[in-house]
């Protein structure tokens, strides 16, 4: 009798965690798109974003394109790359008066994109 009840306290907690971590997700993907919007939400949305794409990605390409020796590089050097990237397109729309998103910045858009190449180092073929 103890154990199930303790089966069903524990059931219980499961989803409430999971409950939990799911609302907190779906608030902070939407930060991504409001403005004002709290700058962490923000983050931890895009964040979940590039875990969900890079997933996506894998089930387009799933062999890496890069060889074993090189993975460790492309996890930290791609992002870095898009990073600074998203920022000169960032510059470039702000220079033509253009509705600037928080990706259009370096620190969003390398997270967004360390998220997505985390993901296919993990778990790319």
């Amino acid at each position: 009798m103890f154990e199930l009840i303790l089966s069903f306290v524990g059931e219980f907690l499961v989803q409430v965690v999971v409950e939990f971590l799911v609302e907190l997700g779906l608030h902070s993907m939407a930060e991504t798109l409001r403005r004002p919007a709290n700058p962490w939400l923000a983050a931890v949305g895009y964040a979940l974003f590039g875990f969900i794409l890079g997933g996506l990605s894998l089930l387009v390409f799933p062999d890496n394109f890069v060889p074993p020796p090189w993975r460790v590089a492309n996890l930290i050097v791609t992002p870095l790359i898009l990073g600074g990237l998203m920022a000169v397109v960032g510059a470039w729309r702000a220079r033509r008066g253009e509705t600037l998103w928080r990706i259009d910045k370096f620190a969003y858009g390398f997270l967004f994109a360390f998220s997505i190449a985390l993901v296919r180092f993990g778990f790319g073929a």
